[in-house]
């Protein structure tokens, strides 16, 4: 199945000189997002709504479970409070995600464990009226002031203990939502404090109907619940699910940051449509294909895609894009097994990276110069986005003037009276795909010249020993900006910091041209799953962070030593780190975690999980454990 056609703004442009506007086919079919739920609770509430290993909730035990939580909830909570709730993937979160819109109240993810000085920052900008979750993640304020107990599911793999509402008097001057708002996310400030976007349910179900048309999601399928719940396309995931009469099925934190662990879960699972983080798919894309998989679509996103699928990937992969400004998903490029994607140019397999697609319905995209006004196809530009995929703005309302902007005098699109900013540099091709070329603030100028750090990166993924790369612009102490590259190189090949810039020289100008470069086994990850580029940055300016890879002579008597603090040192780019120090303590979390365990098994052979990891008092421990379990392969394999 095609994406909908997106039509130029006008139609007397020609091929050389159409502007670079595309409108995604209008929203016509009816977008309430909980009536949706409800009508699939009233025609079918035996079928099952959340499948959790041997758990199991039909429609009717979600709503009725929903209904309770909304009766004890109302009086406290009214339509238009904003709620934030503290729960994992579960069938404890869909069933407050549903009693939260039973009652109006605006759905205001944070995750399982928000932080204590995350949350307070949130609660104290934010009209916030209660808190949900387990006592233990709610900030001070909270832990003393009235609570309720909430009677939720507490079975299931990522299941919390006792769940209460927390309610506390807003601080002076917190911001409430709108009163259109159904759900509202936190997205990353510049100020370092969150800020927070609202969303129309029309918007959101614009959306879920352009999914269940390009999935034919429906009764007896099952939608992974993986993304983390902070981040915006855990609302697809969630509604999209409640709202085709499909299971929910909620992964199991350890899945989420493993490519093998997902791909055998997906199997284990039965799971027949999915979303997930473009670092998490793009490994899988260069495998083989798990052989069972009863995956048909997969909506990959919040990064940068850099490879196509391979002839043998039965699945079809959607390498979609958008804002949380937008609802979750703007445009969209599909990925079919056999097929080079959505057009005719390029085969699959291919190192070419696939571009972000067209709009999708309700979605208006315009690629402008610095004006505002349309650039032609084929130039590149900032790319707009409007019609009515677009958020209601953020809470702030200085905020939501400055980047939500009307159309600028003369240029008339039906339907559109307001443009997002995303601050993307995009290029928007002949046959109206975009192609993604990075941020407009990402460039930087050094001794005079303009450099983009993507067209560096680029440049790296030319030569064949290179799967990706991440290039930063740190500051040196006396404030010059230098370019680091950090280069994850294909499996099999070992290519040097030499080899690599003798590479690149030819594709750049000699100030593009990195000081140093960093080989690495895996990228840091934020908690949505993106490449954490600021994390990079911080080490590439921290004075210890040389040579990540170089262990010191004498470190490690034994190979498992020597392999888990070679890898542990590269993952943190900390080359000081002991085998005496406790993973977690030296920095390592459960993104790293996974990444450590995938270095492991491919030097060593040994397959561990991540609790065996975790549990594990120090590094020497966790080397001794390797070395155990190598020893046991050898003989097993004499």
């Amino acid at each position: 199945m095609t994406l909908h056609p997106t039509t130029p703004a006008t139609d007397t442009a020609t091929r050389d000189t159409a502007p670079s506007v595309a409108r995604g086919a209008a929203v016509t079919t009816e977008t309430a997002v909980l009536g949706r739920f409800e009508e699939w609770v009233r025609r079918s509430p035996q079928a099952p709504a959340v499948i959790d290993g041997s758990n199991r909730w039909t429609y009717g035990h979600i709503d009725a479970a929903a209904d309770d939580v909304a009766r004890a909830l109302r009086g406290r909570v009214r339509s238009g409070d904003l709620v934030g709730v503290c729960l994992d993937r579960s069938a404890a979160l869909v069933v407050t995600a549903v009693a939260l819109a039973r009652i109006g109240a605006v759905y205001l993810p944070l995750g399982p464990r928000p932080g204590e000085r995350r949350t307070e920052a949130v609660t104290e900008d934010l009209d916030v009226v209660c808190l949900i979750g387990e006592p233990a993640v709610l900030p001070p304020r909270y832990r003393t002031t009235e609570r309720l107990e909430l009677a939720l599911p507490g079975e299931g793999a990522n299941a919390s203990g006792p769940v209460v509402a927390a309610f506390a008097a807003p601080r002076p001057g917190a911001r409430p939502a709108p009163g259109e708002a159904f759900y509202a996310v936190l997205t990353s400030g510049s100020t370092g404090r969150p800020k927070a976007v609202a969303v129309s349910e029309p918007a959101l179900g614009g959306l879920l109907d352009w999914y269940r048309n390009e999935t034919s999601l429906a009764p007896g399928d099952r939608q992974s619940l993986l993304i983390g719940v902070a981040f915006d396309p855990h609302l697809l995931e969630l509604w999209a699910g409640l709202t085709s009469g499909a299971a929910l099925v909620p992964a199991p934190d350890e899945v989420r940051w493993d490519p093998a662990v997902l791909t055998g879960w997906w199997r284990d699972a039965a799971v027949t449509v999915g979303v997930a983080a473009t670092p998490m798919v793009e490994p899988l894309l260069d495998r083989p294909w798990t052989e069972g998989l009863a995956l048909r679509h997969l909506v990959v996103g919040g990064d940068r895609m850099r490879r196509r699928p391979a002839p043998d990937v039965t699945a079809t992969i959607h390498n979609a894009y958008g804002p949380a400004e937008a609802t979750v998903v703007t445009t969209s490029y599909a990925m079919r097994s056999g097929s080079g994607g959505d057009d005719a140019g390029g085969g699959a397999g291919e190192r070419s990276a696939p571009p972000i697609g067209r709009p999708v319905p309700g979605a208006t995209v315009v690629v402008t110069s610095r004006d505002g006004r349309p650039v032609a196809r084929g130039e590149e530009g900032e790319l707009r986005v409007g019609g009515s995929c677009l958020s209601l703005g953020y809470l702030d309302p200085e905020l939501t003037a400055r980047r939500f902007t009307a159309p600028p005098a003369g240029l008339e699109i039906p339907g559109v009276d307001r443009l997002y900013r995303t601050g993307d540099r995009v290029r928007m091709l002949d046959d109206g795909n975009l192609e993604f070329l990075g941020r407009m603030d990402d460039q930087v100028k050094i001794s005079g010249v303009r450099i983009e750090p993507a067209e560096v990166e680029t440049a790296f993924e030319k030569d064949a020993a290179v799967h990706s790369a991440v290039v930063t612009a740190p500051r040196t102490p006396d404030g010059h900006v230098r370019l680091v590259a950090y280069v994850r190189p294909v499996d099999g090949t070992a290519p040097t910091e030499a080899s690599l810039l003798a590479s690149v020289r030819p594709w750049l100008p000699e100030q593009a041209v990195p000081a140093s470069v960093r080989i690495v086994d895996a990228f840091p990850l934020d908690a949505n799953g993106k490449v954490d580029r600021a994390d990079l940055t911080r080490r590439a300016e921290a004075p210890e962070a040389t040579g990540v890879r170089h262990a010191e002579p004498g470190d490690g008597d034994t190979e498992g030593e020597r392999l888990v603090l070679r890898a542990v040192r590269d993952l943190l780019a900390r080359p000081h780190t002991r085998l005496t120090e406790n993973f977690t303590d030296a920095g390592g979390t459960s993104i790293v975690a996974a990444r450590l365990l995938t270095a492991i098994e491919r030097e060593s052979g040994v397959r561990l999980r991540a609790p065996e990891l975790l549990r594990q008092p120090d590094l020497r421990s966790l080397a001794a454990l390797v070395d155990r379990r190598r020893g046991a392969l050898h003989v097993a394999g004499a």
